[in-house]
């Protein structure tokens, strides 16, 4: 029998997975009906998002790079409802420009299903390439 904290990080890896794949109703459907995605700072998206703005805005992202966003997974700790990531990614953006950033995510769960995703990651790469240098 799997521990809750085995079940979780197959469930990040399920979603991870999602991401690579650009599968925006497994993304959605990661999260549980009260899950949140924040991403840190000051940037134009960072913020805190229910699950409804992250429906409404996660087609937008995989518009932006029209080959993909490749995120690639080094590490993964879990204990409890707890699951933390050290990633980074790599993708084409729509600008020509090549994208790539440095992750720590911090998901918790419930039941299998997301309730906190915590974003941080280099900032500045988020304002330089997907906000065109623009800045709140």
């Amino acid at each position: 029998m799997e521990s809750e904290p085995q079940r979780n990080v197959a469930a990040v890896t399920a979603f991870i997975d999602a991401m690579n794949r650009g599968d925006v109703a497994a993304i959605v459907d990661a999260y549980a009906e009260d899950g949140v995605l924040t991403t840190m700072g000051h940037t134009l998206i960072s913020g805190t998002f229910d699950k409804v703005t992250v429906a409404a805005a996660a087609g937008g992202i995989f518009e932006v790079f029209p080959q993909g966003i490749a995120f690639e997974v080094h590490r993964i700790t879990a204990q409890e409802d707890r699951v933390a990531v050290e990633a980074s990614s790599r993708g084409m953006h729509i600008s020509g420009r090549e994208y790539r950033n440095h992750y720590h995510f911090l998901a918790r769960l419930r039941d299998g299903k997301l309730i906190e995703w915590k974003e941080y990651c280099d900032t500045e790469a988020i304002t330089e390439i997907l906000c065109g240098g623009q800045r709140r």
